[in-house]
């Protein structure tokens, strides 16, 4: 089979994600390459696999190393390379030895969430420069951590909120600027997707192949279950963030991104196991309410709800943004469409789908080394997750909260503020500056 052409992978990540083959040159012209940046991708069972395409397919950019706990996933990943007479890149189990090798230029980091921040802070204190899954963190101190890392080092760290690379909805931001449905008020996200019952299942013996320690990192030390393990980590609070902080971190930052917010003052959030009697333990339906009182003419206020399983659709979004103001609302209903309902009579006004390349605007910046060019920098990344993990406090307990936004701690609650960062286990530790 012949590779795809540059022009064919161009169409967007949907191609990748649906199982488009590598891209690349063969090893004559890798050989021959000038400006070659290479990439490690940290990560590679679910989106790392994503990564890993989406960077074969660049010209000039060479996916030197895969890293992973889970040695059994090497052999598939490193066939498509073997298969189109592409260059292997070398395997590693642990990131801190991909870290060390001075040859590579950039990390590509797609673990589960709470290794994010610490493999991109160690990442920038190595030299590396960091394209990093959502959410950039597991919580709010490490978050702001990874921020400062980037700027100490100067790095270029692009968040994985691919839609911030999307013309249409760049499009769509710029005409809420514009006022084309008015002064915007509120932003109201969606997070509808099936995510069923995952039973209950008992500590088992860890899977050959899996360095069990290695993919703790700076979680505490328990046994094995595979239902903490692949993909369902994301349904426990030591390693994942629920839908809110997987699928709904998307939404969330296009909903801030739209009401031009950053962080909030005020938080109220509901939510539950209301469904199933599993081994999940953050709620599985969340309504969040946050209040931004000085933005806007009067103040702006942004909702989330995360459900998980039969709903509506609202103005055919599931997934999500409706943006409501003075003279219509905006529905944002893809990673890639927007569309406007003008007056009380809700004609139609501007509209449009496209999509575009995060990984492409990541390796752009890292060729200019020019942090304005990211399409989602990561403070916008750390804003947005910041906003996940303070719905969740609220959540797990049952109260609301006030924020301090310039200083980013809770206020007048202890016991919410613990929550604000984690113990982290030996060696797998923030830097000693942090």
């Amino acid at each position: 089979m012949s590779p795809l052409t540059r022009r064919q992978f161009m169409q967007g990540t949907a191609t990748i994600a649906a199982g488009a083959t590598l891209l690349g040159t063969s090893k004559q012209s890798w050989a021959n390459a000038n400006e070659r940046v290479r990439v490690a991708v940290v990560g590679i069972r679910g989106q790392g696999n994503g990564h890993i395409r989406a960077y074969a397919g660049m010209p000039n950019v060479e996916v030197a190393a895969l890293c992973d706990i889970d040695e059994n996933l090497f052999e598939d990943r490193l066939k498509p390379f073997d298969d189109q007479d592409m260059k292997r890149p070398k395997v590693e189990t642990d990131i801190r030895r991909i870290l060390d090798d001075d040859s590579i230029d950039a990390i590509s980091i797609a673990t589960p969430n709470h290794w994010h921040a610490l493999a991109s802070i160690w990442a920038c204190e190595a030299g590396k420069d960091v394209y990093v899954e959502k959410p950039c963190s597991h919580n709010i101190h490490e978050g702001r951590v990874l921020v400062e890392a980037a700027k100490r080092n100067d790095r270029i760290v692009q968040h994985g909120t691919q839609i911030r690379s999307n013309p249409g909805i760049i499009e769509a931001v710029e005409k809420l600027r514009e006022g084309v449905i008015g002064e915007v008020y509120m932003a109201r996200g969606l997070c509808y997707r099936w995510r069923g019952d995952i039973g209950k299942h008992a500590d088992a013996p860890v899977p050959e192949g899996v360095d069990y320690n290695l993919w703790l990192g700076p979680a505490q030390e328990r046994p094995f279950n595979p239902n903490r393990f692949h993909y369902n980590w994301h349904y426990h609070w030591d390693y994942g963030n629920g839908d809110i902080g997987n699928q709904g971190v998307h939404q969330m930052d296009i909903a801030r991104w739209g009401l031009d917010v950053t962080m909030p003052k005020r938080i109220t959030s509901m939510g539950n196991m209301y469904l199933w009697d599993d081994d999940k333990e953050v709620p599985n339906v969340i309504t969040s309410a946050f209040d931004f009182p000085d933005d806007g003419e009067k103040g702006r206020m942004l909702v989330f709800d995360t459900r998980p399983w039969c709903t509506n659709d609202e103005k055919g979004a599931r997934v999500g943004v409706i943006f409501y103001g003075s003279e219509g609302y905006m529905v944002i209903d893809s990673y890639s469409r927007y569309r406007t309902f003008l007056g009380n009579n809700e004609e139609p006004g501007p509209s449009r789908d496209e999509s575009g390349n995060h990984h492409a605007n990541f390796i752009d910046a890292v060729r200019a080394h020019d942090v304005s060019m990211l399409n989602a920098p990561i403070i916008e990344g750390h804003y947005s997750s910041a906003l996940c993990h303070l719905g969740l406090i609220s959540a797990k307990l049952h109260r609301s909260l006030e924020f301090n936004p310039e200083t980013e701690q809770i206020i007048g609650d202890d016991e919410a503020s613990t929550l604000l960062t984690r113990d982290y286990r030996a060696p797998f530790t923030l830097p000693e500056w942090a």
